[in-house]
């Protein structure tokens, strides 16, 4: 799907669910506000504490609201590495669940996938038992884990399969292929070509299909898609849950779809940290050639490539952190 009819939106809103940081003390530009500022805002922090704020975990959800004239379409990105972390958190942070009609899954992995049930039950409820679309990819079910230089492999939780989607209330779109969906104005991706030369995926990777006994590597882990808007008189803004692909991939791609609409930003996790710690310059190089307004860096990426960010774009530069909210 190159080109797609991506519907330009007016402005959009992001909202930041679970993130590996927590942040309210580090100043924001004006249309970013912390979390307690947010909370604040909505009337929903009164008095400061531990038990009206949220917890920071390994992960990553966003709420990502589109708004075009008087319509406006609420999408869930992904859903954190925990049931009880996703749920404490959307309810300090006053989710609507009725107005989500999406939920996309990133990729297969634990800490962006292990909310996903109560996150769909919850739509399903607030939303009176309407289903609520829920877009995966065929390869996300796999067993992961990860090969030890002692040759075991650590193996990670594994994520719930359609099956449990559905019976929470999804209405499960097991796809590979590009989809714009919520009256054009999400765009899906397809998967990613890996075209850069060092961005090789994740080092040490491993999956193994069901009903087999056999680990295979899996360091492209060709599962992962990312989302896009198109904001007015801005550009693509583009999602990406871990960007296991290379952010700089992603980006390439998504110019690609998209070859007459420049590309605004990005958001969400680089997976610039541990065995990709290597391909921070490289990455920050890279990144340079697509003249992006924001980077809102998030999750996987990393303290060493935060701050390699933060010294080549400045103000550009926007961390993630849990309860952020931005409007662009």
């Amino acid at each position: 799907m190159n080109n797609p009819n991506l519907k330009p939106i007016d402005y959009l809103e992001v909202l930041v669910i679970v993130d590996n940081t927590t942040d309210s003390l580090s100043t924001n530009p004006d249309n970013v506000s912390s979390e307690w500022k947010y909370l604040k805002q909505k009337g929903r922090l009164t008095e400061l504490s531990g038990k009206a704020t949220c917890c920071a975990h390994h992960g990553l959800s966003l709420l990502i609201t589109a708004h075009q004239g008087s319509a406006s379409h609420s999408l869930l990105f992904d859903t954190g590495p925990d049931a009880l972390t996703y749920m404490r958190n959307v309810e300090i942070l006053g989710v609507d669940h009725a107005s989500v009609s999406s939920i996309v899954f990133s990729h297969g992995h634990w800490d962006h996938g292990a909310g996903l049930v109560p996150a769909i039950e919850a739509c399903a409820k607030e939303r009176k038992n309407k289903q609520v679309d829920c877009f995966v990819h065929p390869d996300m079910f796999a067993e992961r884990g990860m090969m030890k230089s002692d040759g075991k492999i650590e193996r990670f939780e594994s994520v719930p399969d359609p099956d449990a989607f559905i019976r929470a209330g999804a209405n499960v779109v097991n796809s590979r292929a590009p989809q714009l969906i919520s009256d054009n104005m999400f765009f899906i991706s397809g998967e990613i070509p890996r075209v850069t030369r060092y961005e090789t995926g994740f080092p040490g990777h491993m999956r193994r299909e069901p009903g087999t006994d056999s680990w295979q590597p899996d360091p492209l882990i060709m599962d992962e898609r990312f989302v896009a808007v198109n904001i007015k008189d801005k550009g693509i803004l583009v999602f990406s849950g871990c960007s296991h692909a290379g952010v700089v991939n992603v980006l390439t791609h998504a110019r690609e779809v998209f070859p007459e609409i420049p590309i605004y930003g990005v958001c969400g996790g680089l997976h610039l940290a541990g065995n990709n710690e290597g391909i921070i310059p490289e990455t920050v190089k890279g990144l340079k050639k697509f003249d992006l307004a924001l980077i809102a860096p998030g999750h996987c990426t990393g303290w060493r490539a935060v701050n390699a960010l933060a010294d080549k774009f400045v103000n550009k530069l926007v961390p993630l952190a849990v309860g952020k909210h931005f409007e662009i």
